[in-house]
Formats: C-alpha cells, structure tokens, sequence
C-alpha cells in the first residue's frame, strides 16, 4: 500500500509545497477555503480591477467543493470534490497572489501544470463520490464571502486529517497522465 500518508497542516509555505511529490498521500489539518466556478469569477474580476479580496489567499488551499446543508451538530452535510478544470481559467492570478495549493478531482490543463512549477503550488485530488466521509474530517464551517450564491459562497473550513493526494506537483509530476501511462501499459 506504500508509505504512510504525511501529515501536514495549513497554510502551506512555498518551501512545503515544492517539496511534495505526485503519489504522495496526505492527511491535511488546518484551515481551507472553498470556493465553486461562480465565487472564482467574482474573484479573478475583483483582481482584475486592483481590488483586494475580502480575504487572505497566501499560504492558502481551496477545496473546489460544494457542500449540502448540516444535519444538526455537524459543520457541513456531505462535501465531495468537484470537477477541477472548470476553475483552470481562474488559476493563475490566485497562484500569483500566494495560493499554494487546490484541492478537487480531475485533469489539469497544461497552463495550470505550468503555474504549479513557476508560483510554487501543488493540486490535490480528493476521492469523488466520498463526500460524506469527507465531511467527517471538516471540524467547523464559516461563511467568509457573498451569501448570495448559496452553495457557490466562499467558506472557511478547519480540517482534520483529510486524505488527498498529491496529483500535481512543481516538476511537472501529474497523477492522471502518471496513471493512464501504468493502466495502457498492463
């Protein structure tokens, strides 16, 4: 099964995040945003005019995620990755602003691949479909920014050991191509 997953915990430093390499499992502890397609338009348009956020991404993970509503006691109902490469166009100018790291499932494009490299920061994939056992290791939920897109609102969340892997790292390692390659070989 391979080495015991790392345990790290956010906000990331540029140094951790060009340590990490594809394949390596992790158990990340600290705070995360997320953030959806419709809250990433509002920030690369808030960027684009000058303006600041209404929140610190440096050192930062997003979970590209979108939760359903809390059962009674729980932070967040179940909370799964969503598709990662609807937010590729939205990349760069968060990497450039300090983001270290994103979290969600699928392929990157080539330009994501390369702002990984060049800004210091690493995709993670989380297991899709799993978003109620996801949802355990989310320890509190906050709403950071703009109510107004419901499930789309930026929040902050704490986590607990929540397993991702390293699917995209700054010399050019990328899980999925790693992976088809193995599969068509066999």
């Amino acid at each position: 099964m391979g080495p015991e997953p790392v345990r790290i915990s956010t906000p990331l430093s540029e140094e951790l995040a060009r340590s990490l390499r594809v394949g390596q499992r992790l158990l990340l502890s600290g705070t995360a945003l997320v953030a959806r397609d419709t809250a990433h338009k509002r920030m690369i348009e808030i960027i684009g005019r000058g303006e600041k956020l209404p929140f610190e991404v440096s050192g930062q993970v997003v979970y590209y995620a979108g939760p359903t509503p809390a059962r009674p006691g729980k932070p967040v109902g179940s909370m799964g990755p969503t598709t990662s490469g609807r937010m590729d166009p939205y990349v760069e100018p968060l990497l450039a602003l300090g983001l270290r790291g994103m979290i969600g499932k699928g392929r990157r494009s080539p330009g994501v691949k390369e702002a990984l490299a060049k800004y210091g920061a690493v995709y993670l994939a989380a297991t899709g479909g799993a978003g109620a056992l996801l949802a355990e290791c989310i320890r509190s939920s906050e709403l950071l920014a703009w109510p107004e897109l419901g499930p789309e609102a930026v929040l902050r969340i704490e986590l607990d050991g929540f397993p991702v892997l390293v699917a995209g790292d700054t010399v050019g390692g990328d899980l999925y191509e790693q992976g088809q390659a193995t599969w068509r070989s066999t």
